[in-house]
């Protein structure tokens, strides 16, 4: 998990959409479709709260620069 400024959006343009995802994005090159596309990325930073708080303790999160 990474966390820092803008680091929702740095993280799903990495990742790539859920539907139609770039080629060279993570989803574009290695999804099989829709909903089986590889990787979850948080889409606010209130999902990611919640999502992170299931997974990670603090500690474990790793500052994105």
């Amino acid at each position: 998990a990474v966390s820092g400024d803008s680091a929702i959006a740095r993280v799903r343009r990495l990742i790539g959409a859920t539907r139609d995802a770039a080629p060279g994005s993570i989803r574009g090159d290695l999804a099989t479709s829709v909903t089986r596309n590889v990787e979850l990325g948080s889409d606010s930073a209130e999902s990611a709260a919640r999502e992170l708080g299931l997974y990670f303790q603090p500690e474990e999160l790793i500052p994105l620069e």
